[in-house]
């Protein structure tokens, strides 16, 4: 499952130094204004941004610049002083480009949290240093495990209003350590922060010397994210063909969603089965002797193959199931309509988009315990378990080993409205 933004497709900094991290947590934890404060000491404001949140505070009558109209740009956000969308901002820095997805509290946004974190390398759940653990603080490292995000930072927020004391901090450090263990979540930091203030955010804080880690974004700029791309075995779905006029060449572009392929590996074609080697590995940029994900690349193949939309360049020894029957978790983002047995949608899986009948819904999954509850349908926001049939093969790996090949979209007939996220559990 991969929902791409217009941010994205804005960036052009090389796939490996760029991260696309979510930040989530309860209403009023302080998202927006971290990402406003990252923007902000990272001298990645324009020089009218500034001048906007200079005016906007005169006329509130603030005494500091509220940081977190960076990013609730809508107005009905501006007037509750809430984030009801998913925002996304670019920046970078001298070490790496970033996209952030900062995303709403509220429940009934659960929706919105996945949309936020389904690319997402990265995902920052922040805590109010005063109260602790909540439901919504929970219930968004569950998404985040659910969503297979690899890494996740706890941002204990609003130090200075607990005196920066070193016990509260790890009080719940600790509590969420016990919660992150019970869900299988390994990469997890802690990290101490005033957004409001500006600790430990860009700069290290004078204000915490028991803290002896590093401010939010140089853990940011340092984490490592590349074998988690390029793991797995090889997978190039075909999004285009490419022929170049008066010229003998024909290559088969689209962007790798896992391992790597050299020039001469052997590879597979799906569907036909038929075996050949690489020629060459193409780019904007020039030829490569090696590609990997999440690399856009044109690829030449020694043999003449029908290839075309929708098929698979991979493994030739690890080749994806052929699935025409699929146990899929949803997150089901329609308000208008339930999600029933017998429904007809369109799944988009990868460059492949074919049609699906809702065979069950087997149950709903509680987002902040993991408790499966029987279930007939998924209403708007809910999670569950559900059975599709599809009316040709989708060429797919278990969401858990791979999450390109192992999500989708569920598209309306008759609308093409996108009505639900899919994460495949298992295919046969």
């Amino acid at each position: 499952m991969s929902l791409s933004t217009d941010a994205e497709q804005q960036v052009f900094a090389p796939a490996d130094s760029l991260l696309r991290f979510a930040t989530a947590g309860a209403v009023d934890d302080g998202k927006s204004t971290l990402i406003g404060r990252l923007l902000h000491d990272s001298r990645s404001l324009l020089a009218d941004q500034l001048e906007m949140l200079e005016l906007a505070g005169k006329e509130r009558g603030d005494e500091v610049l509220d940081l977190a109209m960076v990013t609730d740009g809508l107005r009905a956000e501006r007037e509750q002083g809430i984030t009801i969308d998913v925002a996304h901002r670019y920046f970078e820095t001298a070490h790496r480009a970033f996209i952030i997805a900062d995303t709403p509290g509220h429940a009934q946004y659960t929706r919105n949290m996945v949309t936020g974190a389904s690319t997402a390398d990265l995902a920052i759940v922040l805590v109010d240093a005063r109260n602790g653990l909540t439901e919504q603080s929970r219930r968004h490292a569950v998404l985040a495990g659910l969503l297979r995000v690899p890494r996740l930072v706890l941002a204990v927020n609003k130090m200075d209003l607990v005196g920066y004391g070193q016990g509260a901090f790890e009080e719940i450090t600790a509590e969420f350590a016990r919660f992150t263990d019970e869900l299988e979540l390994r990469d997890v930091a802690a990290i101490p922060i005033s957004a409001l203030r500006g600790d430990n955010v860009v700069h290290r804080s004078a204000e915490m010397p028991w803290y002896d880690g590093p401010a939010l974004l140089e853990h940011l700029e340092q984490v490592h994210i590349d074998e988690d791309r390029s793991a797995g075995d090889f997978r190039l779905p075909v999004q285009y063909v490419i022929r170049a006029q008066g010229q003998d060449y024909r290559g088969y572009a689209g962007q790798i969603s896992g391992g790597r392929v050299r020039e001469g590996a052997e590879v597979l074609h799906l569907p036909s089965g038929l075996r050949t080697r690489v020629t060459s590995l193409d780019t904007a940029d020039g030829a490569l002797a090696e590609a990997r994900a999440p690399q856009s690349v044109s690829v030449r193949l020694a043999d003449e193959i029908d290839v075309g939309r929708g098929d698979l360049l991979c493994a030739p020894d690890a080749a994806p199931a052929a699935a025409t029957e699929l146990s899929v978790r949803v997150c089901w983002m329609s308000a208008k309509s339930a999600l029933r047995p017998g429904a007809r949608l369109l799944l988009k899986h990868t460059t492949r988009t074919v049609k699906a009948l809702v065979t069950e819904v087997r149950h709903q999954v509680d987002v902040t315990t993991l408790r499966r509850d029987p279930a007939r349908e998924l209403g708007l926001n809910d999670i569950g378990e559900v059975g599709l049939r599809l009316a040709q093969p989708v060429f797919c790996d278990p969401y858990e080993r791979n999450r390109l090949t192992g999500g989708g979209l569920l598209i309306d007939e008759s609308t093409h409205a996108t009505v639900g996220a899919v994460m495949i559990i298992e295919a046969r």
